[in-house]
């Protein structure tokens, strides 16, 4: 069945005085006689001019904000101002009417507060179809990279029995009957690509994970997704590059691929930085930000040398921090992070061998016993985006380890099992997708950068 090209296609292709047909949705519509239509395909929305002569009175009054229309004319040169190309409509079908006494997506400006309350509709907007083509491009890079890397997706139980991160932050299942067992939406992926990439070598997930966290914070969700890369015969070096080269990779190909709606997103950043106390502005602009990841080296250091960087900082020697550094082992926050990349670095930074008290049980315990295989990777604006670790792989010592935290041995027989047969050193890490697509945005709350969030007290779509 044929379909019209896209305004992107047409636009890209530059068919110029040839009859085409595009369907989309009215942007605006003036003087009886000019269209802005916009079909989702890209930012720029197409004029349409239609001879108001010619058509019905019905059909003019008809269209509005929100009315989804199928036009066909002559593709040509634009004589006004604003834009290069136009359609001269010689046919048009209204699909579909938008009442605008109801449509609340009008040509104004809108609070996101306010569109998050019209979740469904708020895609019509520039800035949510900017967020949601770079999600998708950023997605699709996310496979590419592991697909041309050997890696092989796989799809990870979202009911499961364990609890990958021993936090007990887990949405309970009541139909315990039907499993025979207590039940809850997964946390992690992780447990379960381990065991595959000690048979396949190199695989990852890329699904919904959920958190019964009761945090209303801007940096929260209670079903986020989740990339966790496993891989067989990886030490925490190998891990680390891994993290650095995948990142560089999936921010590169958006800068590549999503050039129109990141120029868009970064004036739409500027504009509201404009609005803010100067020590709230973000220090880079996106693209700047971006291409800062990109372009640099990451920084490596182990928590201690973090630690003791920051506890001998101005900032800290001031009380600049909203929390102090002074005992050794605390878990690092955020200001601590952005401290470390955008005033001492200068540079995206990973740590590395963490306290193990502050870590979860499946990270390996070094030789001085008080720290273990993991990293962290900081980003400017963001603070940690990328968690992960060398997995213990001695079966005694995660034995110890999880009888140590109180954590069911028994729930977890199959993961022990994994250590009595062809065990090997073998590492991972975990990246949620939509704190990757807020940095690739530039956007302040998680919230917006997901279709349908859910958060305490809203599943409302």
């Amino acid at each position: 069945m044929y379909k019209p090209e896209t305004i992107k296609q047409l636009l890209e292709r530059n068919p110029l005085n040839d009859s085409v047909t595009v369907m989309g949705w009215v942007r605006t519509f003036r003087s009886n006689r000019f269209i802005a239509l916009n079909d989702g395909s890209t930012l720029t929305t197409l004029q349409c001019v239609v001879d108001f002569e010619t058509l019905e009175d019905g059909l003019l009054s008809q269209i509005h904000t929100g009315t989804a229309l199928k036009l066909t004319g002559l593709f040509v040169e634009s004589q006004g101002k604003g834009q290069s190309v136009e359609i001269q409509v010689n046919n048009l079908e209204i699909l579909g009417t938008a009442d605008p006494d109801h449509f609340p997506i009008q040509p104004k400006k809108h609070s996101l507060e306010f569109l998050r309350e019209k979740a469904h509709l708020r895609i019509r907007t520039n800035t949510f179809a900017a967020i949601m083509r770079v999600r998708s491009a950023l997605a699709f890079a996310v496979h590419q990279y592991f697909n041309s890397n050997g890696f092989f997706y796989m799809n990870t139980p979202i009911i499961t029995g364990s609890d990958a991160e021993g936090a007990g932050e887990m949405f309970k299942l009541s139909n315990t009957d039907f499993f025979g067992k207590e039940t809850h939406l997964t946390v992690s992926g992780q447990l379960e690509a381990e065991t595959y990439a000690m048979g396949l070598g190199k695989v990852y997930t890329f699904g919904p994970t959920f958190r019964a966290e009761n945090s209303n914070t801007s940096r929260h969700l209670a079903e986020f997704w989740m990339i966790e890369p496993e891989m067989a015969f990886y030490d925490l070096e190998d891990t680390m590059e891994l993290a650095e080269d995948f990142i560089k990779n999936t921010i590169g190909y958006v800068l590549e691929h999503c050039k129109e709606d990141l120029s868009f997103l970064e004036q739409r950043l500027t504009d509201e930085d404009k609005t803010k106390p100067e020590n709230e502005r973000s220090p880079m602009l996106l693209l700047e930000k971006l291409k800062f990841v990109v372009d640099k080296p990451f920084i490596r250091l182990s928590y201690t040398e973090a630690f003791e960087i920051l506890k001998y900082s101005k900032e800290n020697q001031k009380k600049k921090f909203k929390y102090p550094i002074s005992e050794w082992g605390s878990d690092l926050q955020s200001e601590h992070e952005r401290y470390l990349v955008e005033k001492h670095f200068n540079a995206p930074v990973v740590l590395f061998d963490y306290p193990a008290k502050i870590k979860a049980f499946y990270m390996r315990l070094n030789e001085d016993q008080q720290t273990v295989r993991a990293m962290d990777v900081l980003f400017p604006g963001i603070g940690e985006i990328v968690g992960g670790s060398q997995r213990e792989e001695r079966l005694d010592v995660l034995e110890l380890k999880i009888n140590q935290m109180g954590i069911d041995a028994q729930e977890l027989w199959w993961y022990l099992e994994l250590r009595k047969f062809g065990t090997a050193v073998h590492s991972g890490f975990g990246l949620g997708f939509e704190r990757l697509v807020m940095f690739a945005t530039g956007m302040g709350n998680i919230r917006d950068v997901i279709p349908y969030p859910r958060t305490p007290q809203n599943a409302e779509f």
